[in-house]
């Protein structure tokens, strides 16, 4: 994604145990945390996209300063994910840092919560646009994707609608958000993005904005409005079919 400055997206605050809505992707049973992750629990797994780690500090580099505590805030919500499930594999779908100085930049406290998060389980690093290369110092694996059971994680989703011969597809990149109408008001959510055969996964980073899924760029994905935006709300998700959904 184009580096934005952050956009006026309602952000809830990290959910609680239970409040999990249950999707599937290509038959694999996944649950959609409010805070934007997803857990699979049959692989212990929890997936994270776009943390955008440093970008704060990316942009004051530039002269537009904002408050330098983003990556502080996105690892204690990833703190608290972890907490609530347990993983014993965390896979982060690229742009996990903002720039490819971003982990350079990385305070010393902030890298000891990273490093006390990836304790005692497996950490996979996907490649991004924005950090293309593997990073120092930071612990974890490093790929461009993975493949687990039926599923293929990546940082940009293929393009073009799946016949689910090739399996299924979790990516990230788009920052999916979905603007509806409901008794007279306009909300705009931060969103999974799913057909069924692929999803793609709302932004995680605390600064990271949204990209509406009415753009072009989704139809480029889905081929159609034929998928589901799942809205991240306070004490659920929302389930509503794009074309439903506000340009």
């Amino acid at each position: 994604m184009v580096a934005t400055a952050p956009t006026q997206i309602e952000r809830v605050p990290p959910a609680e145990a239970g409040a999990e809505r249950r999707l599937a992707v290509c038959g694999a049973a996944l649950e959609a945390d409010l805070s934007g992750a997803l857990h699979w629990p049959d692989e212990g797994a929890l997936i994270v996209a776009d943390l955008h780690l440093e970008k704060g500090s990316s942009f004051a580099r530039r002269g537009m300063l904002l408050p330098p505590y983003d990556t502080g805030t996105t690892l204690a919500w990833l703190g608290r994910a972890i907490a609530r499930h347990a993983p014993r594999l965390v896979i982060a779908l690229g742009d996990s840092f903002h720039d490819g100085g971003g982990p350079a930049r990385v305070m010393p406290h902030d890298r000891a919560a990273l490093a006390a998060l990836q304790r005692g389980r497996d950490w996979v690093w996907i490649a991004g646009n924005h950090d293309p290369e593997p990073a120092r110092d930071i612990g974890g694996t490093f790929t461009h994707s993975i493949a687990l059971g039926p599923l293929t994680f990546r940082h940009e989703p293929t393009q073009g609608a799946s016949d689910g011969a090739s399996g299924g597809e979790i990516a990230g990149h788009l920052h999916p958000s979905a603007r509806v109408s409901q008794r007279g008001r306009a909300v705009t959510r931060k969103c999974f993005a799913t057909d069924g055969r692929r999803m793609i996964m709302p932004a995680f980073g605390a600064y990271a904005g949204g990209l509406n899924i009415r753009d072009r760029a989704f139809m480029q994905v889905f081929g159609a409005l034929a998928f589901t935006a799942h809205l991240i709300g306070e004490r659920r998700l929302y389930a509503f079919a794009a074309a439903r959904c506000l340009g």
